[in-house]
């Protein structure tokens, strides 16, 4: 993608498009992405200061010891399937992680290879070959190679779309200015972007002091918004979650009750990213 002022997409008001429908007649469509995610102690962790950062680095590797498995029973006791965004050095260091969420059929999409380096940090002439690689390893260790892709961080190059495109990605999330799906033309080549979310996303809203009670509230009243809408164009609810971060014993209560709270609706469809793209395109979706 060229350097311009706006994205690679069309600005279709939502008033004035055909109006969406999901199988069953589901207003919502929920996918559920827990972010699973290598840091280097011998790397700068982004916000933090020195080298090793032994306090930041244990919180997040307490959400690969504990806050991944607390996340996948509540998910597993309610049949929802997660959809992975994950960092290819999680093949590497976590194993297990992924070799349990490949049990319970979960989807992985592509994270970067770490969160310790992002794609604005790297040198430029080596982004290709890093999604590249970081395709490829989950490629080979899970047997299926990713749909979908999320940028640490949520971070994008101008010639990130590019290099996705070439590297066949369907689907990417970091642009988060929907709430349905909607095709980019990265130079004649159609992408999906499948709504993400930065506000029913645990990491920031925490960051920014929410309390549990808070975020729980948050995430009701955004399900509850997007239900009455779905009414009449069905819409697409995304639930960004962090074992480090939700998986803590004094937070995870707050998952349980989003999701029950959720599932306690008859027209919803708990999906994976690729099972919405697949049925937004059967849809017949143009714009």
């Amino acid at each position: 993608m060229k350097s311009q002022r706006e994205g690679p997409f069309s600005y279709i008001p939502v008033n004035r498009r055909p109006l969406l429908k999901w199988p069953n007649e589901a207003r919502v469509a929920v996918w559920v992405i827990p972010n699973i995610e290598s840091f280097a102690l011998d790397e700068k962790i982004i916000g933090d200061r020195k080298i090793p950062e032994v306090q930041a680095f244990s919180q997040r590797d307490y959400g690969a010891r504990i806050g991944i498995y607390r996340i996948m029973d509540i998910m597993s006791q309610r049949k929802i399937r997660g959809s992975i965004t994950l960092n290819s050095e999680v093949c590497d260091v976590y194993p297990e992680i992924i070799q349990d969420a490949m049990a319970l059929q979960w989807e992985f999409l592509g994270h970067n290879q770490s969160n310790t380096r992002r794609l604005h940090d790297i040198p430029p002439h080596t982004e290709a070959k890093v999604i590249h690689d970081a395709l490829d390893r989950i490629t080979n260790f899970t047997g299926v190679r990713p749909r979908g892709w999320l940028g640490s961080g949520l971070s994008e190059t101008w010639n990130t779309l590019d290099y996705l495109a070439n590297e066949g990605i369907e689907y990417v999330c970091d642009w988060v200015n929907d709430d349905q799906p909607y095709y980019m033309d990265v130079d004649g080549y159609k992408m999906i972007n499948l709504p993400y979310t930065a506000e029913i996303n645990d990491l920031p809203q925490f960051r920014l002091g929410r309390s549990n009670e808070e975020f729980d509230a948050m995430a009701k009243a955004a399900f509850d918004r997007l239900y009455l809408e779905g009414d009449r164009s069905a819409r697409v609810m995304a639930i960004a979650i962090h074992p480090f971060v939700i998986g803590v014993s004094h937070r995870i209560w707050v998952l349980e009750s989003i999701l029950d709270y959720i599932s306690g609706h008859d027209k919803v469809w708990f999906a994976t990213g690729s099972e919405i793209i697949d049925a937004w395109r059967e849809s017949g979706a143009t714009f």
